[in-house]
């Protein structure tokens, strides 16, 4: 994490900032240390990252207030709650000071934001709902959980309405519960997924909608020696383990280190040289992970060297043509 204490010069290259959703979890981590990367391939900005120690509304808009009277260049804000955001986002914008989205699922009416840089969550939904369809008999009629760590978080919303869609397309027999609410803090989150395990011993499949759900999916696995299928959102190394233990038949990754290099590349040039941002939603790729591919996730994943040299290729091929990945904002919510 970097910044500066006092007041810049005209000589001094500009500030940018990035407001992560919290300190203390993988994504979270990951978004803010590809910001860092982003800026560092742009070149001639300073760039300064913050955010609060754990999911925290409140305490993000205390931080954007103060991050603002530094990072004059621009902020990437990664939301805990959009709606929370807004007014204290717009009150930024109002001041002359760029602010993008990063991730959330949506942006809040009324926050002034034009860009946002985010996944397509339904159409990954999608996909996890498409590996474990392909895992099961074309006429199979039993029960499907879904649970979700974070309900009412757009981007996760729209993962679990996903999952549903398609599940409901490809196994139209299925009986498809939730999403459930399984709760966000760890240790909740894990009684949660044991819970739902014993009330649903002849469930085909526990899905999860987030990165908590991940790794407590592949820990009541692993415990119960279950038959059920298990996956989820996550590349947090302990669900990495899960698919290498088969504890998880897949994770998907939201690719949070490429969506925070994109949005810190696009704000350096900006501040550095006036270039226009895009306006729109960047719709970011996500990845399917499964026993085919763990390996080299885990090797990706074991240092901020390995993920930078795996994410350049997507950053360079992101951001040298930014129109063909964008779409209309409304369309995200």
């Amino acid at each position: 994490m970097s910044g500066c204490g006092a007041a810049q010069t005209s000589d001094d290259p500009p500030t940018i900032g990035f407001l992560a959703q919290n300190t203390s979890r993988d994504f979270s981590r990951e978004m803010s240390e590809g910001f860092q990367a982003g800026v560092s391939i742009a070149g001639g900005v300073r760039a300064e990252v913050t955010g609060p120690d754990t999911h925290d509304g409140l305490k993000q808009v205390e931080l954007l207030r103060d991050l603002a009277t530094r990072a004059k260049g621009g902020i990437g804000v990664s939301a805990v709650a959009p709606e929370l955001m807004a007014e204290p986002v717009a009150q930024v914008i109002g001041q002359g000071i760029p602010v993008m989205a990063v991730a959330g699922g949506q942006v809040a009416p009324g926050s002034g934001v034009k860009l946002m840089i985010e996944n397509d969550g339904f159409e990954l939904g999608k996909v996890l709902a498409d590996a474990t369809a392909d895992r099961l008999p074309p006429d199979a009629a039993g029960k499907v959980v879904i649970g979700s760590n974070s309900p009412g978080m757009p981007a996760l919303d729209r993962r679990a309405l996903g999952m549903r869609a398609r599940l409901a397309e490809r196994l139209p027999k299925l009986q498809v519960i939730g999403p459930l609410d399984t709760g966000r803090d760890l240790t909740t989150n894990l009684a949660t997924w044991q819970r739902l395990a014993d009330a649903n011993q002849d469930a085909l499949a526990l899905l999860g909608a987030g990165d908590v759900d991940a790794i407590n999916l592949a820990t009541v696995h692993a415990e119960k020696n279950a038959t059920w299928l298990a996956a989820a959102f996550s590349i947090d190394p302990k669900a990495l383990q899960g698919v290498k233990e088969g504890h998880l038949f897949a994770t998907i990754s939201a690719e949070h280190f490429l969506k925070g290099a994109v949005a810190g590349w696009m704000l350096a040039q900006h501040a550095k040289s006036g270039r226009s941002l895009p306006e729109g939603w960047f719709v970011a790729p996500g990845l399917l992970v499964q026993a085919s591919n763990v390996d080299e996730i885990i090797h990706r994943q074991s240092g901020e060297a390995t993920r930078l040299e795996a994410a350049r290729p997507q950053i360079d091929a992101l951001t040298a043509n930014s129109l063909k990945y964008l779409r209309p904002l409304d369309q995200a919510r």
